[in-house]
């Protein structure tokens, strides 16, 4: 999504001269097309994330739309209280991107792994919170938030050439995208393991099991009316994130069938508990907990089989 989305911005970039990229010292092979274009307004702040987000909000201030850019773990975690008290507190027009979601800088460990950033931007409410599902909703949530009042964050994969089936990029802020009819089960996902949901979909299908896929793009404003009517519909509901199981989408769901009173039962895929330390590749890793296209199928079959008979 990296790449797809600097291009994009470079896009935006040569009709709005307010935009202006800084990096924490991140991003080489990527970024380099918007440096290359627009050299002075291209600002390397060095290791200093914190003191970058400082130079956003007096930017913004000024009058700029100024996109930070560093790994996800870093850009959220590591400048929390610099966003809650800068662009947040003045509604100023900062954009953090935060690169490598859940665990995609696999071997470089729990350091690098964001599995909190979405839970921990999304209890303020006066951020946007954005987690394209692939390359191409990457460039249409570009397009639909770049220029909006307050901040925003967007949440990249490392993944430029996944696409996730049928979804064709479209995205829609305040509102789900949904893939396919199915009426047995209800999977809502958030982010690139989309494509791995797609995937455990077609698995199903294979046996009998048909799915709706709701992909939810953005938090602040939350699908929450979308996702209560079709929620209405499904007894059964499975969310699929690679973050922890709370604080993120499943947590959204959840409070969704409490407000509104909801039958639906929930099952929640994602991060469970703190890491043990292993690390390998991304493959290995969306394996460990549960969140492969094999494993995803699987926990649906089991808790479909459990909802059939719950003796």
């Amino acid at each position: 999504m990296r790449k797809a989305f600097i291009q994009t911005l470079v896009s935006l970039a040569a009709e709005d001269p307010r935009i202006v990229l800084l990096t924490g010292d991140l991003g080489y092979t990527v970024i380099e097309p918007f440096v290359e274009k627009f050299p002075d307004r291209f600002f390397n702040v060095g290791v200093a994330e914190q003191n970058m987000t400082g130079i956003a909000t007096g930017l913004a201030e000024a009058g700029f739309i100024p996109f930070i850019y560093s790994i996800a773990t870093f850009a959220s975690l590591r400048n929390y209280e610099f966003i809650r008290n800068g662009p947040i507190l003045h509604r100023l027009p900062v954009r953090i991107v935060g690169v490598g979601e859940g665990f995609e800088y696999a071997r470089a460990g729990f350091t690098h792994h964001a599995f909190e950033d979405l839970g921990v931007l999304r209890v303020q409410p006066g951020i946007t919170i954005i987690s394209p599902a692939d390359f191409r909703q990457a460039q249409s949530s570009l397009n639909a938030a770049w220029n909006l009042p307050g901040p925003v964050y967007f949440r990249l994969g490392k993944d430029d050439r996944t696409e996730v089936p049928d979804l064709n990029g479209r995205f829609a802020l305040g509102r789900t995208q949904l893939i396919g009819s199915g009426s047995d089960l209800l999977l809502v996902t958030m982010g690139s393991v989309t494509a791995n949901v797609a995937k455990a979909a077609r698995l199903l299908s294979a046996k009998g099991v048909e799915a709706t896929i709701a992909v939810v793009s953005n938090f602040n404003p939350s699908p929450a009316e979308d996702l209560a009517a079709l929620l209405a519909s499904f007894p059964l509901v499975l969310t699929a994130e690679i973050h922890y199981t709370v604080g993120g989408l499943g947590s959204l769901v959840s409070e969704i069938i409490a407000e509104k009173g909801l039958a639906s039962r929930l099952v929640r895929c994602g991060i469970k508990g703190m890491p043990d330390g292993l690390s390998g590749s991304l493959a290995y890793l969306y394996e460990k907990h549960g969140l492969s296209d094999k494993a995803l199928a699987e926990t649906a079959l089991k808790e479909l089989e459990y909802a059939a008979d719950p003796k």
